[in-house]
């Protein structure tokens, strides 16, 4: 079982609130993270303790340069984001370094699942 870990102090909220459906990660992480696999999406801090928010399925992975971020893409990292500068301040804050415009992202769109028979739904 893969993990998607988010920091609690930066995500938290949104994510226990469903507001946050994508993550961008510095880097090509497509070998990593794939379209349709399942995954415990999280919270806590490196090497320390994690927290299981839920399960979540990838609904798609897209790897391409920041410049390239579409407003959606942006949105769904951070409901209150508006450019490619609010992302390129973040990366950069959660990196420790300098990100440029250029750098390769990956996009990790996800989607919670509710674990429960049918018979719980409609």
């Amino acid at each position: 079982m893969f993990a998607l870990n988010f920091y609690n102090d930066l995500y938290g909220d949104a994510l226990r609130k469903g507001r946050k459906s994508a993550t961008i990660r510095l880097g090509d992480k497509s070998d990593k993270y794939q379209t349709g696999l399942l995954v415990w999406v999280t919270i806590g801090q490196r090497f320390g303790r994690h927290h299981k928010l839920f399960t979540g399925i990838l609904d798609e992975v897209e790897v391409k340069p920041i410049r390239e971020l579409s407003p959606r893409d942006i949105q769904r990292e951070n409901p209150e984001f508006r450019s490619h500068d609010d992302v390129l301040a973040l990366l950069s804050r959660v990196y420790d370094r300098p990100v440029t415009p250029d750098d390769i992202v990956t996009i990790i769109y996800f989607s919670p699942v509710d674990e429960y028979g049918l018979e719980g739904v409609g």
